[in-house]
């Protein structure tokens, strides 16, 4: 078999329109792309540019994803999800930002974040109160680690965790929590001893309507305005023991195996906007024509185009190299990190070439590159800054970093949940 052939997620050119085809994707991998587009094109492009200007989130997205199964896309099927592997979950990522952001982030924030969080750390008893119903579609959930000031450093989280008779009180704020007035349930992480920085954070499993809980929504961002993003208040909320996720002072292990699967959703859909950058220049430069010839026979345009098509390819490359390792249970933080980083800064790139090709007409919400720009940009930030990325690829490479086991690796792929047992 030929190496391109043993690569997931490869395209070629097909056609003088610009046309792309898939090639070595498995037959499944290739009905769920094009049921995740169908869906996308029917249920969120139609309305995308009126939910953007209105900054208005619309839970009737939310509802038609769920009832398609991909909040529980890689959760077991015994656990109530799809049941599918790594290379779908980067699928999924990858069409929903295709057409904008904010659907993609639905998924990074209940699935990625949340949902694999507790199929990793969580009790039976905790799979089966908590996260069931999350892969069936029936509640949301939301991640609570980033706060007013501590984002990247998120070893320095004020949120207080006392301990107190059958459990634990919280008390703090979080903020730019995704799904933050949407969400049933929410991961919360917080301190129960700030001396003891990292090892003293714990994370706790919380319900929408516990007394001390209140949310709201942050208005007025420059992008990914269909979403739905707040800040949660904590004051005095009681947690019981048996919703501790994890041993006391695991918190921050938790939160930083969530981040390679959240880290990886993020690289994935960053190749979506790359696509959609690549697919409006793509026409843009068959269709406008200046001194007397289509803008695409113009080199320096031509220049952006070929950026782009490298982003699109390299960035599948990485992200099925990180799916790959998530299937085999290998640890990938240095890889999803890196995939994070590089497909961030190619999305904005090609975003922002996409921009200049279309002129003034980019300039503009008459065509939705830049609605690509404006998304994009958050990506390089959240999840790790690109300088954070930067610093731990090479931390790495000098042997300042390495990674130690964690006491709950994420299971592998095929799912030991799902895989009948032997029989003689």
């Amino acid at each position: 078999m030929a190496i391109r052939d043993q690569l997931p997620a490869l395209w070629r050119p097909a056609g003088k329109k610009g046309k792309t085809v898939l090639t070595a994707e498995t037959p499944s991998l290739k009905s769920f792309r094009a049921k995740v587009r169908t869906f996308a094109e029917r249920e969120i492009a139609p309305r995308i540019r009126e939910l953007d200007a209105e900054e208005r989130f619309e839970p009737a997205i939310l509802e038609g994803m769920a009832a398609e199964g991909f909040l529980g896309a890689s959760i077991p099927q015994a656990l109530g999800g799809m049941g599918l592997d790594y290379h779908h979950l980067g699928a999924l990522c990858e069409e929903l930002e295709r057409v904008d952001t904010f659907a993609r982030v639905i998924i990074s924030v209940h699935l990625s974040l949340n949902s694999l969080a507790l199929y990793q750390w969580g009790t039976t008893d905790q799979q089966e109160r908590w996260l069931r119903p999350q892969a069936q579609g029936t509640k949301t959930a939301g991640f609570a680690l980033t706060e007013p000031d501590a984002g990247t450093d998120a070893a320095s989280l004020r949120t207080r965790a006392q301990k107190v008779d059958g459990g634990y009180r919280l008390t703090g704020t979080k903020a730019w929590i995704g799904l933050a007035d949407v969400a049933d349930h929410f991961l919360v992480f917080a301190t129960l001893d700030p001396d003891r920085c990292h090892r003293g954070i714990t994370a706790f499993l919380v319900r929408r309507g516990a007394e001390g809980l209140r949310t709201e929504s942050i208005r007025g961002k420059h992008g990914v305005r269909a979403g739905n993003v707040g800040r949660i208040h904590l004051d005095g909320l009681f947690v019981p023991e048996e919703d501790r996720l994890g041993e006391e002072g695991e918190g921050f292990q938790i939160a930083m195996s969530a981040l390679d699967n959240g880290r990886f959703g993020v690289a994935a859909g960053s190749v979506g906007v790359i696509v959609a950058s690549l697919e409006a220049c793509t026409a843009r430069c068959l269709d406008r024509r200046t001194f007397g010839v289509e803008i695409g026979r113009h080199q320096l345009v031509q220049q952006m185009l070929a950026k782009m098509v490298a982003a699109r390819d390299v960035g599948r490359l990485l992200v099925s190299q990180v799916a790959e390792m998530k299937n085999g249970g290998i640890r990938h933080t240095r890889e999803a990190s890196l995939a994070k980083w590089i497909n961030c800064d190619a999305a904005y790139q090609s975003a922002n070439d996409a921009v200049q090709i279309f002129g003034a007409h980019g300039f503009s919400n008459e065509y939705p590159v830049e609605r690509y720009l404006r998304n994009c940009r958050a990506a390089v930030i959240y999840e790790g800054t690109r300088e954070i990325h930067q610093v731990i690829q090479a931390e790495y490479q000098l042997g300042y970093r390495e990674d130690r086991p964690v006491r709950r690796p994420l299971p592998p792929y095929p799912f030991p949940e799902d895989v009948p047992a032997a029989t003689d």
